[in-house]
């Protein structure tokens, strides 16, 4: 800590340019292709989650993506000025950013939430699963290696040392200027308890709708585009599809012809009991190829070369295990009546689990979009999405680049937006006056004197 303090310290005096240029190094440490290769290679074998393909492109993507938000904005000097209310900002660095990552994105997270630390001038210490903790070092020592390529103290991006422990967590946690985690729901608590000020993201359990309008077929591609991608390790993964009656079966049909396997009663009994091993998912089975699942599960073998595998549901809560996240290559199915059944549906999957995440609907009714966002308790309502490629910022989404997405108070986050670096801030306002804005006692009272009968008296009247 007290390294990271002296190296801050001196990068606090960076201008924007040198803050970008931070920014910069941190990017290229992990988009440069044979290191991308490299951590994705490296982050499968230690945690066996996901692919090296697609780890390749999330690790770039997101980089690319979050470089392209961060060096659009300023975070240093006068970042807003608003003549009118005479108010100018000023960003200041906060310190030292304690970041928690997650054993799912062992090279990718960390890299992102670097990114957003040095943008407002501050440094970093990483607190990294130990599952994916010699990925997330090895990253450590890119970040660092460029760092010191561009003349900046390497000490600004750190990882707490072998083995990380929930007390060396917790140490870091209250040593540090802010602790942001993305990761389990213990880990943000324990941020929350800490005493510095926090910021934790919430599970995911993403419900979409295709309601009658859809088109089925490019909703079925992007519902696999998105759920079969790095195996299903993102919280962003589509986990539920609620499905109105009137084109049930032709949406089936349209999800079997992207590459799903419908599964059979039976069939789905034997992905429950081996999917949850003691009410908890199976370390073994979680973001694994189809394949393996397909043997695992022991499917015939006209399922053998399917993308991902679809159970149908009726229930929904503790027990229906297949309502809730299941990092797998597993959609859940559910048929509704009509587009406000599906929507009671949505919404009771969210409260059992992943409330105040996200949702998405396949429509060409902009006006269903628009009551789910207005009725809906979530932050992202997203539509004729690949839910993966648009909740955490997309080219083709208005929604920040971003590996940590908050979920407001009905996930007791702190935050109801995706990560930016504009959390990792501290705003100095500068007031100068401006010409008086007083309005009389009847411009705000007005109407509520009209319902009692209240009759103001004038000052005329009041002094006779």
């Amino acid at each position: 800590m007290r390294r990271a303090r002296a190296a801050q310290k001196v990068f606090a005096e960076a201008d924007q340019e040198g803050a970008d240029a931070a920014v910069r190094a941190l990017a290229w440490s992990l988009y440069k292709p044979e290191n991308a290769r490299e951590l994705a290679e490296l982050a499968v074998a230690d945690t066996g989650l996901g692919n090296v393909p697609d780890k390749i492109v999330k690790k770039q993507r997101k980089t690319f993506g979050t470089l392209r938000d961060l060096l659009r904005g300023r975070s240093v000097g006068i970042i807003e000025q608003d003549h009118a209310k005479g108010l100018v900002k000023y960003a200041k660095p906060m310190g030292v950013i304690g970041a928690v990552t997650p054993s799912t994105n062992p090279g990718a997270t960390p890299v992102n939430k670097a990114m957003m630390a040095v943008k407002g001038r501050n440094a970093i210490v990483i607190a990294p699963s130990p599952l994916g903790y010699r990925t997330t070092a090895r990253i450590v020592t890119l970040m660092r290696e460029e760092l010191e390529r561009i003349g900046l103290p390497a000490d600004l991006v750190q990882i707490l040392p072998e083995p990380v422990t929930k007390d060396s967590t917790e140490a870091l946690m209250r040593a540090c200027d802010l602790v942001v985690v993305t990761g389990s729901q213990d880990n943000v608590r324990r941020a929350y308890s800490s005493g510095t000020p926090a910021i934790g993201v919430g599970a995911g359990n993403v419900p979409v709708m295709i309601d009658e309008t859809a088109d089925l077929d490019a909703a079925a591609g992007k519902i696999r585009d998105s759920k079969i991608f790095d195996n299903a390790t993102s919280c962003s993964s589509e986990n539920s599809v609620v499905i109105v009656d009137a084109v049930y079966d032709q949406a089936i049909a349209a999800l079997e012809r992207a590459g799903a396997y419908l599964c059979t009663p039976e069939e789905k009994g034997r992905v429950a009991e081996r999917l949850w091993v003691k009410g908890k998912l199976n370390r073994d089975l979680i973001a694994r190829d189809a394949a393996v699942l397909a043997e695992a599960f022991e499917l015939p073998p006209e399922a053998r070369g399917s993308r991902f595998f679809l159970v149908e549901e009726e229930g929904v809560g503790r027990a229906h295990p297949f309502s809730g996240e299941k990092l797998a290559l597993v959609l859940t199915v559910y048929r509704a009546k009509d587009f406000a059944a599906a929507k009671a549906r949505v919404a009771e999957i969210l409260e059992h689990q992943g409330k105040g995440h996200s949702c998405g609907i396949h429509t060409t009714d902009m006006t269903r979009a628009r009551e789910l966002a207005a009725d809906l308790d979530v932050v992202r309502v997203l539509v004729n999405f690949a839910h993966t490629f648009g909740n955490g910022g997309g080219f083709n989404s208005g929604l920040g680049f971003t590996l940590s997405m908050g979920c407001g108070s009905w996930q007791k986050n702190s935050i109801s937006e995706n990560l930016s670096y504009r959390h990792f801030l501290n705003i100095t306002h500068l007031v100068t006056p401006i010409p008086e804005d007083r309005p009389s006692p009847r411009d705000l009272f007005g109407p509520h004197w009209e319902k009692i009968g209240y009759v103001e008296e004038t000052a005329a009247e009041a002094g006779r």
